[in-house]
């Protein structure tokens, strides 16, 4: 029996994403140079990160039901679920909040269960405790042949998969910037990067564990740690799906300038901190500074996440 055709050539993703500059006299007078690589382009259901962190995930599934987990409104479980839809495949989603059981789906999860997958609820104790292995035989008692993904699909496979952004970026960028919500990205930017370029990774929450998160899946997906890479996680904002007043009117002053919606829970965090950093002096005259757009503005579903 032949082996169905690879994802790219089913989906038909938008490879490489288009790189393109755009003219800001915040960062023109510090002479640095500040491009968006369009990743939020790459397919409209499995939109930037989220192509590159599951499709060699899904590729291991080989059909098998993909059980993964989020929380509320995570971009995750939506990428996910649209996936099982377009290919046919089972998807199971796990979701932080029993109490959300008892309640009308929200938009984000309302899509999930249209696009077909299963949703199941565990209290708050349950889902932190998600990676052990009473939590994991439980799961599998209850679902039986899953394939598991982790929260945010960062995982080795992951960090593999998103070498290709920085091999796209190779010779192009002096400092790849991206933010950071499990680190999956950035340990798979960094890794493919070429000698003398430098990855940046912006969490968008706080706890200083990151940087532990991203040497631990480099260790796993490519025996050692791999590229140069730095974190910088002073533009937390109040943590994930927080924002600020100063944050939106960044955001809403940046789509003015440039034409360009910007999402507000990843990419808005990262827009400003690489103008404050532009501002500080960071970017030495020259320097080309790459913004990977990792999703588009939902507004509906960003509106519910910012104010739970």
């Amino acid at each position: 029996m032949t082996s169905p055709p690879r994802l790219d050539a089913r989906l038909r993703p938008r490879l490489p994403s288009p790189l393109r500059e755009v003219h800001d006299e915040r960062f023109s007078r510090h002479g640095v140079r500040l491009l968006l690589k369009r990743d939020d382009l790459i397919h409209p259901d499995l939109p930037g990160n989220k192509w590159r962190k599951l499709t060699l995930n899904l590729e291991a599934a080989a059909g098998r039901t993909v059980l993964t987990f989020g929380g509320a409104y995570s971009n995750h479980l939506r990428a996910t679920a649209a996936a099982g839809r377009l290919l046919g495949f089972p998807t199971v989603g796990v979701v932080r909040g029993d109490e959300l059981a008892h309640r009308p789906l929200n938009p984000s999860l309302a899509r999930c269960a249209a696009d077909g997958m299963r949703l199941h609820f565990v209290d708050r104790t349950t889902y932190r405790a998600k990676t052990t292995p009473e939590v994991l035989e439980e799961l599998l008692g209850r679902f039986g042949d899953v394939v598991v993904v982790p929260e945010g699909g960062s995982n080795a496979l992951a960090a593999q998969g998103c070498t290709a952004l920085g091999r796209e970026l190779a010779g192009e960028v002096d400092v790849a910037a991206v933010a950071c919500g499990t680190g999956g990205t950035l340990a798979g930017l960094a890794a493919g990067l070429a000698a003398g370029q430098r990855a940046l990774g912006v969490p968008v929450v706080g706890g200083g564990f990151l940087a532990g998160e991203v040497a631990r899946l480099q260790h796993e997906a490519f025996g050692s740690r791999a590229g140069d890479w730095t974190l910088e996680e002073r533009f937390t904002f109040g943590g994930y799906a927080r924002t600020t007043p100063e944050l939106d009117a960044f955001a809403a002053d940046f789509e003015e300038r440039h034409g360009l919606p910007v999402e507000r829970v990843y990419v808005a965090k990262l827009l400003f901190a690489l103008t404050a950093l532009a501002g500080e002096g960071a970017f030495a005259p020259g320097t080309r500074v790459a913004a990977v757009v990792t999703g588009a503005p939902d507004d509906a579903l960003q509106e519910s996440s910012v104010s739970r």
